[in-house]
């Protein structure tokens, strides 16, 4: 260690001594409960020492401080809410004050260029305007039928692909396969492009590592600490740059096709229409609040990057575990089908309105969300200003944590919440749950209020296409000696520990 080292440590030393006594004489009134932390340290420490998964913790705090608790986390604070009642109120009656997002670690900034996405953004002018151009070019019905020849494309690559791994395997590996196929789906409507599987693959590999990369870690607790995270900032800064050399090529191959549509996109093939894909929109958007009249490519490739990796994580999650439970209870998975058939024929297209007049898949589909939630968290919130929540006083520099995952445990909400039962969304305790929270709060897999998640009815209907299509085509099994296992782990989104594995039989030679 060089003196340099040894004066930042001391100079970072001090600054922690002075923030923490600053902290412990200026604590907000009326904070809610929580258990008591560490000097400088907080209730960190005490979470490490633990040594197992963040959301079994809150569990256990749960009980013993109620609904509503704090933690001192480091530098941030945490006011965790698990409770439907006050969830419902703070996102829906009271969206406008828990609407905007806490402060960002040095790390993610790399990542989201000064917060330029939607999910990460300021709630204000930059954050509409972001959202609402997503809305128009992407999420409207109109430009969902005029992309619908891309899932079609996709799903065909999906289906060959599926055979042949079960020619060569014996089997099928469920979660990379649907991860594939979504986000070539994704890629193509951000960019317009068909690229090969070789590309797809590189992508998604680079914006998985993204993701857990700009998971919480200890720069995000303790950011006065940055100058010793030098190793963690130059690993962001080297993955940024390998997000952007596989991201920018697609940004100017697609501007070289709109200026010239008869022949540009060198080598990459242009397959959509002027203004057909995402970043078309992008490059003529000119947001308050940046610098420049239009947007670079940094943040070109923030807003694409966040459209596939969230749109292809949480799609592909729920389709394995659908999957797992088609695997296991092979009436659901007959029932399925038989719908599937009805609907569509043994062989005939599946099409957008075929899935939306699908009762079954549809309850099938909402129980998935509700057994396995993508995650057990919304992304961090915060308030616009000091306020108050179920009695207790909500600081402006709080992280605002909502656990949402125990709304679909709750067994005051429904009746076996363990248990996987579709027919709970026909006749059951299902039948009124709103999946937007708008109604009240029962489940909440795309969140709820003024930062619901703008993709939810394009990621809903890719996992309706593909789970209908793949049982349309084949009969699933388990592996013969390898049973599946539901054991959870975290991967940006909730996952199976051991990925799925099945074995599939064309249906035909099941009659």
């Amino acid at each position: 260690m060089d003196l340099l080292d040894i004066l930042i440590l001391v100079f970072t030393a001090l600054l922690l001594c002075l923030w923490w006594r600053y902290s412990s004489t200026n604590v907000a009134k009326n904070l809610p409960p929580g258990p008591r932390g560490w000097p400088l340290v907080g209730n960190l420490a005490q979470v490490i020492l633990q040594r197992r998964a963040f959301i079994f913790v809150v569990r256990d705090l749960r009980k013993k401080y109620g609904p509503i608790f704090t933690m001192q986390m480091g530098q941030r604070k945490l006011v965790i809410v698990t409770s439907s009642e006050l969830i419902h109120e703070a996102l829906v009656k009271r969206g406008p004050q828990f609407a905007t997002r806490p402060p960002d670690s040095p790390i993610r900034l790399i990542f989201s260029v000064g917060k330029c996405a939607i999910n990460s953004a300021m709630y204000g002018p930059l954050w509409r305007t972001l959202r609402r151009n997503f809305a128009n070019e992407l999420v409207n019905p109109m430009r969902i039928r005029q992309c619908g020849w891309i899932r079609r494309w996709a799903m065909e690559n999906h289906m060959e692909r599926l055979r042949r791994e079960a020619l060569e395997k014996g089997f099928v590996e469920v979660m990379s396969n649907c991860r594939l196929t979504i986000c070539s789906i994704l890629i193509c409507l951000c960019f317009g492009a068909k690229i090969s599987e070789d590309q797809i693959k590189n992508i998604e590999s680079v914006l998985k590592e993204v993701m857990l990369m700009t998971a919480p870690n200890i720069p995000d607790f303790f950011p006065i600490l940055t100058p010793i995270f030098t190793r963690q900032l130059r690993a962001a800064k080297d993955l940024r740059k390998q997000q952007m050399d596989c991201l920018v090529p697609l940004i100017q191959a697609r501007k070289a096709f709109l200026e010239d549509s008869s022949g540009g996109g060198g080598d990459i093939e242009m397959a959509s229409p002027v203004g057909a894909a995402y970043v078309d929109s992008l490059l003529a958007l000119k947001p308050p609040g940046r610098e420049g009249d239009c947007l670079g490519e940094e943040e070109l490739v923030t807003l694409c990057s966040e459209v596939i990796s969230a749109g292809t994580d949480t799609s592909a999650t729920t389709l394995e575990w659908a999957l797992l439970h088609l695997v296991q209870e092979q009436e659901i998975q007959e029932k399925l089908y038989k719908e599937i058939v009805g609907r569509a024929g043994r062989n005939g297209p599946i099409t957008e309105e075929d899935v939306e007049n699908m009762a079954y898949l549809g309850a099938v589909v909402k129980e998935t969300f509700r057994r396995h939630p993508p995650s057990h968290f919304l992304l961090s919130h915060a308030v616009t200003e000091e306020t108050e929540l179920g009695g207790y006083t909500i600081p402006a520099d709080a992280n605002v944590e909502f656990y949402t995952a125990w709304v679909t445990e709750d067994p005051a909400l429904w009746k076996g919440p363990d248990e996987f039962r579709p027919d709970r969304f026909l006749d059951g305790d299902g039948v009124d749950a709103d999946v937007t929270g708008a109604k009240g709060v029962r489940m909440l897999p795309f969140g709820a209020g003024r930062r619901i998640c703008p993709g939810m009815t394009l990621g809903t209907l890719h996992v309706h296409l593909m789970l209908a299509r793949m049982v349309q085509a084949f009969k699933w099994f388990p592996v013969p000696d390898d049973p599946p296992d539901p054991t959870e782990t975290f991967a940006f989104t909730v996952v199976m520990k051991n990925p799925l594995k099945a074995v599939i039989v064309p249906r035909f030679s099941c009659r």
